[in-house]
């Protein structure tokens, strides 16, 4: 979706959506960012007017995933230990639900549960697999569906239709929700994450999520970075188990439909990848990956 389109494109493919504006924080810290030498102290001191911010970038570095052996209990320690890029992407994938206001959204725990759960498990994917940057995994996580709740506060059978949706097992997810509502929950989440300056690759990536078929089994696949990012979300959502989570179904088909090429692609055996999910799944169940 890297081609520039029209006002009047974009609209289209909105149908009538609104965009939240970019959280202000985010501006602040991505024009600290640009900095030819960006000061980590004016950056906590920007995550410090947060508190809610502050607290989950808390939680996050003191999880289990880095394993620290001192609890890290300020900002500018936090800041200091994981240095600007990841602080920014972790921050930015956290805004997200401080934007989705509507009573309605913030109540949709299971879709905020999945995400949070599916951010710390490509985060740890990241670490074993080490084909991408954990942060950046981390907020591709927590973003690529930030379209799910933006969805459903412009049409009230969104969850009927996302449900319909992972039940078709000869069709992309996508294609059911363009068929009934001329739009999809990827194209919504791409816009946004561009609307709110996210790194292009993180915006192309949660726009082809459910182009997995074509990423991973076309001659024509994305390019590596792209892959790389589209197979660690893959396999955090099977992990994750999406399809149950949100699409209320006992059958994973977009796994099944590819899983065992992006396996292939990244080095695991189906022994490796149990591991691995059983790992995940622990971290998951008592409650290590949330963040909120």
């Amino acid at each position: 979706m890297n081609a520039e389109l029209t006002d009047q494109q974009i609209s289209s493919a909105l149908q009538g959506i609104s965009v939240p504006p970019q959280p202000q924080i985010m501006v602040d810290l991505q024009m600290e960012q640009l900095m030819p030498d960006p000061d980590l102290k004016v950056i906590a001191r920007l995550i410090s007017q947060d508190p809610g911010l502050s607290g989950s970038l808390l939680k996050v570095v003191n999880s289990a995933f880095f394993g620290l052996t001192n609890r890290i209990s300020s900002i500018q320690q936090a800041v200091n230990l994981l240095g600007v890029s990841r602080v920014v992407n972790i921050v930015n994938a956290q805004s997200i639900r401080g934007e989705l206001t509507d009573e309605n959204i913030v109540n949709l725990n299971r879709f905020w549960d999945s995400a949070q759960d599916i951010a710390v498990t490509c985060m740890t994917l990241a670490k074993r697999i080490g084909c991408v940057e954990p942060d950046e995994a981390y907020a591709l996580g927590l973003f690529h569906n930030c379209g799910i709740p933006l969805m459903l506060s412009r049409f009230p059978y969104y969850i009927e239709v996302m449900e319909e949706s992972y039940a078709q097992n000869d069709v992309r997810i996508v294609d059911v929700e363009n068929q009934r509502m001329n739009t999809n929950h990827a194209v919504i989440g791409y816009y946004t994450a561009k609307s709110w300056r996210l790194p292009p690759h993180l915006c192309e990536a949660i726009a082809s999520h459910h182009n997995a078929e074509q990423t991973f089994l076309s001659p024509l696949g994305k390019d590596v970075e792209q892959k790389n990012l589209l197979a660690i979300l893959k396999m955090a959502e099977h992990i994750c188990q999406s399809y149950r989570v949100l699409g209320n179904h006992r059958v994973d088909h977009e796994w099944n439909a590819v899983g065992a090429a992006i396996l292939e692609y990244v080095g695991l055996s189906d022994y490796d990848f149990e591991n691995l999910e059983a790992t995940c799944q622990e971290m998951t169940a008592t409650g290590e990956g949330r963040y909120y």
